[in-house]
């Protein structure tokens, strides 16, 4: 996250002495990069205070459901030489029928690899994963070099369709198992997984985001922004 760059500056009134920016990640994040951290820390508390109180019904979002409230804010800060940064993650946590676990919340289709929530280190990018894909992993990599049905071995059934997307992807698995049990083969489909564990978490973190990464969700993002100074 810290490696991400800014994909569309901001402007706050008043704040003219603080570089903002829309943070190009999958989650909806404002980055504040100054030299005066008060500065820096004045803007920040005004946008979580906007962010409060903010709802846009277009977007899922409201800031409170009977008296409940669903809006805070995941800050990251770090200093770069003389300035300061502060990145600002936008978070909300309604629930409905739908999401019983949350709307921005890992959805159902990804549960067989993260069904919990995510923290501050996923947020920052490092996926922090259930440890009984260790053994899950390994067996399905064995399961799938020996050609055998997933769907029916029951402790591997909940990542059987992942897995059929997965040999559609790569053919070279149908080369991995015809090489036979070995261990090249058995680390080439190793790596296979860990790729693909890692675009799932991708995907983790673009339900967690609450204004999505496409030319109405950045509308709606710019919509907040100008709401932070009204």
């Amino acid at each position: 996250m810290a490696r991400a760059r800014i994909r569309e500056a901001l402007h706050f009134k008043g704040f003219e002495d603080v570089s903002a920016g829309i943070v190009e990640w999958p989650l909806s994040m404002i980055r504040l990069d100054g030299d005066n951290p008060a500065r820096i820390c004045e803007l920040a508390g005004k946008i979580l205070s906007a962010w409060r109180g903010y709802l846009d019904e277009s977007a899922d979002i409201l800031a409170q459901t009977d008296g409940t409230p669903h809006n805070t804010i995941t800050p990251i800060a770090r200093r770069r030489g003389s300035q300061y940064e502060l990145d600002l993650v936008l978070r909300n946590n309604r629930t409905t029928e739908q999401y019983p676990l949350g709307i921005f919340h890992p959805h159902a289709e990804l549960h067989h690899i993260k069904k919990e929530n995510i923290g501050l280190i996923e947020v920052m990018g490092l996926a922090v994963l259930p440890a009984r894909l260790l053994g899950e992993m390994s067996q399905l990599r064995d399961t799938v070099l020996a050609g055998a049905n997933i769907h029916e071995i029951p402790e591997l059934s909940s990542h059987a369709d992942w897995a059929d997307e997965i040999e559609r992807k790569h053919p070279e698995i149908a080369r991995l198992r015809e090489s036979g049990d070995s261990a090249d083969s058995a680390e080439a489909m190793d790596k296979v997984l860990r790729d693909e564990i890692g675009l799932v978490f991708a995907k983790v973190l673009e339900c967690c985001g609450v204004f999505k990464n496409t030319p109405e969700g950045m509308a709606q993002f710019r919509k907040f922004a100008d709401a932070v100074m009204e």
